[in-house]
């Protein structure tokens, strides 16, 4: 080959890593862009007078009497809209039947967005769900919410080619004339008087327990069983497919079936996760009967044999790469076969073997199918559970909610930034395990070469 064509193979190959490199930075940043800006509105945002509100009473935290003088300001403000309804209702029954009939409809309309707005009117009874105790929590739900009612949504379908156009018309018109019709300009004008939005760095969003089914709260219990599922799986796996890989790499003999029994060991590491979790459910539930129902223990060993197959290939392929001369020497100074593998060649290889664990870890971290049958509560939201409640309880965690708030919610709309901000949690938890193997892989690697 002529050094022009090799210069240019050179350089073709530099431009095509460069390139390789930008796309996979710009793939990271369109994937992580959404997650990250989605996610973090689930820690800073506008904070209405309703969250601390919810804070102080539902979950303890904040001062109770400066809450309580921040909504008696509030309560102020809203005076006059409660005022303005209670008028019109004694106007209404005064007016004739064509009348009532006519404003009966718009009225009650009206109400139910003011209460999804305020919340219960000042003497009316305490309402069953907690979500209609208290208004929108958030300032960019309670100007959805305020939008809603000062105008009335309609859909236009005139043109046959759509599917219909939404329309949003004043509220206001239909009360042209009336008592309440100063109502609207109220709201509009008084908005942020009526919520007293404040910025709020809501840290507790991963230690407070859910309530209504995430309307409230944070995402502890899921946080925690992700934790119990991935720590439960590693500790299982490790050592059994440490143990097994040195079986392989130094006291299999060289027969066909280890050949096979390796083919296995590699076929199992791509079989689909959902195959792992019918074996856990039909094994170690259905089985061995490890736990009477679902559970974290049941979990675990499920995820645990789901990544066995990484750990045995990369702790087989750790322990084959260290130099033989290191065993040799260690046995021509009369160190026994076993002694020369547990303080030769196994701190040798500890690096490539924490590899291959970072990989599982992650793995275990985001897995879904195989905790769908073994260990994942049947509910969208699950409470936290002690350590010896794992033997026998199942338990929430973070990749099924996110499926389930996202797709099962009746209002997953409004709580986006809870799906958002559990993705988030998810990917730094991943992250955050992985960082601290990669770190004691390092440590260790240092201290081999000195």
């Amino acid at each position: 080959m002529s050094l022009r064509s090799r210069k240019l193979l050179n350089h073709s190959f530099t431009s095509a890593s460069v390139i390789s490199i930008v796309l996979v930075g710009a793939a990271l940043i369109i994937l992580l862009a959404p997650i990250v800006s989605g996610g973090l509105r689930a820690f800073i945002f506008r904070g209405t007078i309703e969250h601390r509100r919810v804070m102080c009473d539902e979950f303890g935290h904040g001062d109770q009497a400066e809450v309580e003088a921040e909504y008696e300001r509030v309560v102020a403000v809203r005076q006059p809209v409660f005022d303005m309804i209670t008028n019109f209702e004694t106007e209404l029954k005064e007016m004739d039947y064509a009348q009532r009939r006519e404003y009966r409809t718009a009225l009650r309309d009206l109400k139910d967005q003011l209460h999804e707005l305020f919340g219960p009117f000042p003497g009316e009874d305490e309402p069953a769900l907690l979500r209609d105790k208290y208004g929108p929590t958030r300032w960019s739900r309670a100007q959805i919410a305020l939008h809603h009612t000062l105008n009335v949504e309609s859909y236009d379908y005139s043109d046959p080619t759509q599917m219909g156009n939404v329309v949003y018309t004043p509220r206001a018109d239909d009360f042209r004339g009336t008592s309440i019709e100063p109502l609207f300009s109220y709201l509009d004008q008084n908005a942020e008087a009526l919520f007293e939005p404040q910025w709020t760095f809501y840290w507790r969003f991963l230690f407070d327990e859910p309530k209504d089914v995430f309307i409230f709260g944070g995402i502890w219990p899921q946080l925690l069983g992700t934790l119990y599922l991935t720590l439960g799986a590693i500790l299982f796996a490790v050592p059994v497919g440490v143990i097994s890989a040195i079986y392989l790499s130094e006291y299999a003999p060289d027969m066909w079936f280890v050949g096979v029994l390796r083919t296995c060991v590699s076929t199992l590491a791509g079989v689909p996760s959902i195959v792992f979790g019918l074996f856990g459910l039909a094994f170690f539930i259905n089985g061995i009967h490890i736990s009477s129902t679902k559970s974290i223990l049941a979990g675990s060993l499920t995820l645990g044999v789901l990544i066995l197959p990484v750990v045995i290939r990369a702790s087989e392929e750790a322990l084959r790469a260290v130099p033989r001369t290191y065993k040799e020497a260690a046995l021509s100074l009369g160190s026994s076969r076993w002694a020369s593998i547990y303080k030769v060649m196994l701190p040798a290889a500890l690096p490539g073997i924490l590899t291959g664990v970072v990989i599982s870890m992650g793995r275990a971290a985001g897995e879904t199918a195989p905790i769908i049958f073994t260990a994942a509560a049947s509910q969208i939201v699950g409470r936290s559970l002690g350590f010896f409640e794992t033997f026998t309880q199942p338990t929430s965690v973070l990749s099924w909610s996110i499926y389930n708030v996202a797709t099962e919610h009746e209002a997953a709309d409004e709580i986006r930034h809870v799906q958002y901000g559990m993705v988030l949690v998810l990917v730094l938890l991943v992250l955050l395990l992985n960082g601290g193997a990669i770190i004691m892989r390092a440590r260790i690697t240092r201290k081999l070469t000195g």
